[in-house]
């Protein structure tokens, strides 16, 4: 099974930044689209970014603000997520589609890390 590793959370002020980091296994970044998603407390999980080869889709609540990106020499996704607001937190999940094609939606989405909290203070 792929596997999954999230880290780079933390606390940050309303207006800040933070970068999100995945490590994968099994090269999955060279075979799979990627994606975050995440849960606010009493809240379902949301998607919010993911990539393909040839594409990246966003969350209309993180377009401008949230960028993904990958490193697939260090099978690496990373979430970079700027202009911050107390809305945004949550714990934030890495996923694996486990095929080629990307998605916004859950249901496509195979393996899934263990999230990483992230905090926006007001």
């Amino acid at each position: 099974q792929v596997q999954l590793v999230e880290t780079g959370g933390g606390l940050v002020q309303s207006g800040g930044s933070l970068t999100l980091s995945c490590l994968a296994s099994e090269r999955a970044l060279r075979s799979y689209a990627m994606g975050w998603f995440r849960q606010a407390p009493g809240k379902e999980r949301e998607f919010v970014a993911g990539i393909s080869w040839s594409a990246t889709y966003y969350a209309d609540s993180a377009k401008g603000r949230f960028t993904i990106s990958t490193n697939n020499v260090k099978n690496t996704v990373y979430l970079q997520m700027n202009s911050l607001k107390p809305e945004d937190t949550a714990v934030y999940y890495c996923a694996a589609t486990g095929a080629q094609t990307g998605s916004k939606q859950e249901y496509d989405y195979s393996y899934w890390g263990q999230g990483t909290q992230v905090t926006v203070s007001s």
